[in-house]
């Protein structure tokens, strides 16, 4: 349980966590680089070390001080068959991304998540991987744990062509690391554009990889060498500040080293366009990302709507959105149904600790409309074991008349473990 006190602005300066996202993708991909790499500022959350410890279960030497970790990488055809099942812990990233290196090795493997995860859907990716090959068993043929017998000693996986259903850097990234392993060129036709920190990361290591209208092409059996990597800090964390600081009367924050790449950086256009006063500022590039800092203050905000192709690129941050949305202008969301199947269901859990709070939500199937203007109360809200639904209404809580107290605050951990004392120093 944390108790979240009322408070009347938001003021100073955020240095974030490592970006979830990159991080789990050069742990991933540092691991069968040929030599090491020393990734700096690595992310602090329980989800990316899930994927360092399943790497590790798979032979990799890895070695962590604090942010700073060292991976001595074991090449294209390194990895080992692990002694036990891989655990990937609440990190759906982990188990889907990772389903495409294991499904190139000539070993089998088993994969499976703690009570959450279990519940979330793989055959999306198990889809293009059957089509490239790999033998692939999940429980009622859905959900994990899920079984990767590999492929047959000197056989390789199929390239293919292939165009997701959905639009899913998740799903993207599973056939692009599975495409490493297969002879000839992999393809994968985005439906909408996603982050894509994957292709940026491959190419950085030394990957033949091509990007043109949506069509990622890439060749199989690279060279990957390892190299020193900087993680910049984590967008998605700093959306809770960024609404914490638009909300507040009399807020003024700066949140510095922020991952600014463009493909997630429609967050900062969505909320400009709303009225919202940020700054962008000192932009550099780091191993392919840009990195900057972000200036914010209080501002009144006119309301918002979520459709299409915004939807997706800002699906992290809807929930503490809609929180945005009802202490702001309000907030419209559409072509929202992959928040059913995130963590949580994610619109039903918003809407649940909205209505605790006092707020009005009207909800339909992919997504929910909020009215502006609301006055939430304090309450008792849950997060159901779902960071960003901790995080959202601990930022409600800042705005909320009276205490406000989280059930399984915990769950924060998983991606940002210096949440509730980094909101604590801003609000002193």
């Amino acid at each position: 349980m944390r108790q979240i006190s009322p408070a009347g602005s938001v003021r100073g300066s955020v240095l974030l966590p490592g970006d979830k996202s990159i991080s789990h993708r050069f742990g991933m991909l540092a691991s069968i680089c040929e030599g090491p790499s020393k990734i700096r500022n690595y992310s602090s959350g329980a989800d990316p070390q899930s994927t360092l410890d399943c790497m590790k279960a798979l032979g990799v030497p890895i070695t962590r001080s604090g942010s700073e970790v060292t991976i001595e990488g074991q090449g294209l055809d390194g990895l080992r068959a692990p002694a036990a099942p891989l655990d990937a812990g609440n990190s759906g990233s982990t188990i889907r991304m990772l389903a495409g290196l294991l499904a190139g090795q000539p070993f089998s493997t088993e994969i499976f998540g703690d009570e959450s995860l279990s519940r979330r859907p793989m055959q999306r990716v198990m889809a293009p991987l059957g089509l490239m090959g790999a033998r692939i068993d999940a429980r009622d043929g859905k959900y994990p744990p899920v079984r990767i017998q590999g492929v047959a000693a000197g056989e390789r996986l199929r390239a293919i062509d292939y165009e997701p259903p959905m639009a899913s850097a998740q799903v993207k990234t599973c056939v692009l690391f599975a495409g490493l392993f297969a002879e000839g060129e992999t393809r994968v036709h985005e439906p909408v554009r996603t982050r894509d920190h994957s292709e940026i990361a491959l190419r950085e290591l030394g990957a033949e990889l091509t990007v043109r209208n949506r069509v990622i092409s890439m060749q199989g059996r690279p060279k990957l060498t390892g190299r020193d990597l900087f993680v910049p800090g984590d967008l998605s964390s700093a959306a809770f500040f960024l609404v914490a600081a638009l909300v507040a009367r009399e807020s003024k924050l700066l949140l510095t080293g922020v991952g600014l790449n463009p493909t997630r950086a429609g967050l900062i256009d969505f909320l400009m366009g709303l009225g919202a006063r940020i700054k962008v500022l000192n932009v550099a590039e780091e191993n392919g990302e840009l990195v900057g800092e972000l200036q914010v203050e209080h501002s009144d905000l006119k309301p918002g709507v979520l459709e299409g192709a915004m939807t997706a690129a800002v699906i992290d941050e809807i929930p503490v959105l809609a929180v945005m949305g009802a202490l702001g202008g309000g907030l419209s969301v559409k072509d929202a149904g992959e928040l059913r199947v995130k963590e949580t269901d994610r619109i039903a859990t918003v809407a649940e600790n909205l209505r605790r709070m006092g707020g009005e939500i009207d909800v339909h199937e992919t997504g929910f409309v909020v009215p502006g203007g609301q006055k939430l109360k304090g309450a008792e809200v849950d997060s159901f074991t779902d960071h960003r639904i901790a995080m959202a209404f601990a930022v409600a809580g800042l705005s909320a008349s009276g205490e406000t107290t989280i059930a399984n605050a915990e769950a924060a951990s998983v991606s940002f473990p210096e949440f509730y004392d980094t909101l604590r120093q801003i609000t002193a």
